[in-house]
């Protein structure tokens, strides 16, 4: 019988070492809060560059995948590095560097932003993923593959629906958040 590669709708369970260019470990599934990777193929669920490059693997195999930062988490945007009044905030305050919040617009998107500089009456936030801009380098095994249940695709496919809900197109006409209105603004709880 031959083994089940990895296709759209396999279910998969992978084995991973993340380090950015210098090599530092920046995330694994060994260690003290570390778990495999598990995903439906094809709907999205993990970094683009690094579902396309497991695409065709089996079980037990293992790879070395480096995806530039386009196909990861993005280029580094300076414009996602905003000013906002320190009266938007929960508790103007207590405002830290390293704080994080979501921001949530009118529309009900969310956007993260981790507070960088503070000053008497503004804060300095970014809204870029934190590894914006990084080359990712992977070490993977590919620990198992099999179908994905009906169950698990639905899911899989819904989330997808959710990330791409709004799709914004020449036509779009209304505001995402950079206009007049302004944004609610939570502290983010740690997991």
């Amino acid at each position: 019988m031959r083994s089940l590669t990895i296709e759209p709708n396999t279910h998969v369970v992978v084995d991973y070492e993340l380090r950015d260019d210098d090599g530092d470990l920046l995330d694994a599934s060994e260690g003290d809060s570390g778990e495999p990777m598990q995903y439906v193929h094809g709907y999205g669920m993990i970094v683009p560059g690094l579902e396309a490059a497991l695409a065709g693997l089996k079980a037990g195999d293992e790879r070395d995948v480096v995806v530039p930062a386009a196909a990861g988490y993005g280029e580094y945007d300076e414009d996602l590095v905003l000013e906002v009044d320190r009266s938007e905030f929960p508790d103007p305050t207590k405002i830290e560097v390293g704080d994080e919040f979501l921001a949530e617009s009118p529309d009900g998107d969310e956007m993260e932003m981790n507070v960088v500089e503070v000053r008497d009456a503004v804060v300095v936030v970014d809204a870029n993923h934190p590894l914006a801009g990084v080359t990712l380098r992977y070490h993977v095994k590919v620990r198992e593959v099999r179908a994905a249940t009906a169950a698990e695709v639905e899911r899989a496919a819904a989330d997808l629906d959710d990330a791409h809900q709004h799709v914004h197109g020449p036509d779009c006409d209304h505001d995402h958040g950079h206009g007049d209105e302004p944004a609610v603004l939570h502290r983010r709880e740690a997991n």
